[in-house]
């Protein structure tokens, strides 16, 4: 019985939420290990939609202990409002059922300030952020600078902490030419928030110990996706933290023997949100056609997404950088009706042919797709749940996957419903 991984094997908005949701149903504790309130999943459950932003997908059941851990940074008025939102829904939320690390880093409004402003400073240097201060509050945890969620339960010792963080802050706003932060300001935000968080905070790493030790079955959902990961996505046009698979230890205090599966979140083609290189983007009515029939507006902003055929040489590097066992491929149904479809299975670059992503932000931006074509079909895949229920076509055009990708396909996803899935392998008894 293995411990799952799921991460998204793109640039996220893979439609984890459902995959994660059809696992969190078989797992006792389901664990959000990096990013903040800039991602999200969507869940289906029993007709009735949720978004969630921060909280672990495990929320929706009542039985299962859902936890952030220490990875994640945590805007504590987004997830106190977060919470109030899902119980607004009938969601049972309570200490008894959600922790979170008191590890954590805390977001502060000086985090959403600098975000925008640098957003906002210079065409040239935006990245795609969503202004939610994740990437200055990340910049303060490895600067050790950091308000802890911790530090919370006992205001007295805040001031001193507060002032070495203004040190920083202040410093930066004044080259904005911006009035500086005061320490009673961020002191009373701190304070004010201290009283709706803190029943949740607890030592999450020692939890989630003695629940592996118990035999419970342990789901680990990131948010975005492996190709916005900061060490190995196409950086500078990146999130701030790790979101490959390994990321899952280090941002829930486990040791990495505790993953046994992990699972990748691949649509059947390829969307990117924000800016950033996009070798196989369509701009013409075919990226029009995906985007509408897949939906493609982001769970959290609502931004419109960029739409492109499947890259099999970005998939396939991720499924290395994260250790993927195995691929749930999603919205198969969204290339339904295609004369064609194609997928980029090597590049050029400089006249030259490559077969990865190269690092280089400059390659990245000069590199042009290789694309195979395969024969599309008529016939629907909507709601299949079998293989029996699938075109022959669209039978071929995932097994041609696997083998571009050099990685199975454990799952194959045709509609946002969770009963719509055929299963290949079973991530929980892999």
């Amino acid at each position: 019985m293995a411990n799952v991984v799921v991460v998204g094997a793109q640039w996220g908005d893979e439609g984890k939420g459902k995959i994660v949701d059809w696992l969190s149903d078989r797992a006792d504790v389901v664990v959000r290990f990096q990013g903040g309130h800039n991602a999200g999943h969507t869940l289906v459950v029993d007709g009735v939609t949720y978004k969630l932003s921060l909280l672990p997908s495990g929320v929706v059941r009542q039985s299962k202990l859902s936890i952030i851990g220490n990875g994640v940074v945590v805007d504590p008025h987004a997830l106190a409002s977060e919470i109030e939102r899902l119980r607004g829904q009938g969601v049972s939320i309570t200490p008894d059922n959600l922790k979170v690390a008191d590890n954590a880093t805390l977001i502060l409004s000086l985090h959403r300030e600098l975000d925008a402003l640098r957003e906002g400073s210079n065409e040239g240097t935006r990245i795609g952020t969503t202004k939610r201060g994740i990437g200055p509050a990340y910049e303060d945890k490895v600067g050790r600078r950091a308000i802890r969620l911790r530090d919370l339960a006992n205001l007295p010792t805040l001031r001193p902490k507060i002032e070495r963080l203004l040190s920083h802050h202040n410093a930066l706003r004044r080259g904005f030419d911006l009035p500086e932060f005061t320490i009673d300001a961020i002191y009373d935000e701190l304070a004010s928030a201290a009283p709706k968080v803190l029943p949740y905070v607890d030592a999450t790493w020692e939890i989630l110990d003695e629940r592996r030790r118990a035999g419970a079955r342990i789901l680990f959902e990131g948010a975005q996706g492996a190709l916005l990961d900061v060490d190995h996505g196409t950086y500078p046009f990146v999130t701030s933290s790790n979101t490959v698979a390994g990321q899952a230890a280090t941002g829930s205090g486990v040791g990495p023997k505790t993953i046994g599966y992990v699972l990748g979140i691949a649509k059947a083609y390829t969307t990117r949100v924000g800016e950033g290189p996009f070798p196989t983007e369509l701009t013409d009515e075919i990226g029009k056609r995906l985007g509408e029939r897949g939906h493609e507006f982001g769970t959290v902003t609502g931004r419109p997404r960029r739409c492109g055929w499947l890259d099999a040489v970005a998939l396939r590097q991720t499924a290395r950088t994260s250790g993927i066992d195995g691929i749930a491929l999603t919205k198969l149904d969204v290339l339904d009706g295609l004369d064609e479809v194609k997928v980029c299975v090597g590049y050029t670059l400089d006249g030259e042919t490559i077969n990865r992503l190269p690092a280089s932000q400059g390659a990245q931006a000069r590199i042009e797709p290789i694309y195979e074509t395969v024969e599309g079909w008529s016939d629907t895949t909507a709601g299949a749940r079998s293989w029996a229920d699938l075109p022959a076509q669209a039978i071929k055009f995932v097994r041609r996957v696997e083998e571009l990708i050099d990685c199975p396909i454990a799952l194959v996803s045709t509609s946002p419903e969770r009963a719509d899935t055929i299963l290949v392998a079973d991530p929980f008894e892999d």
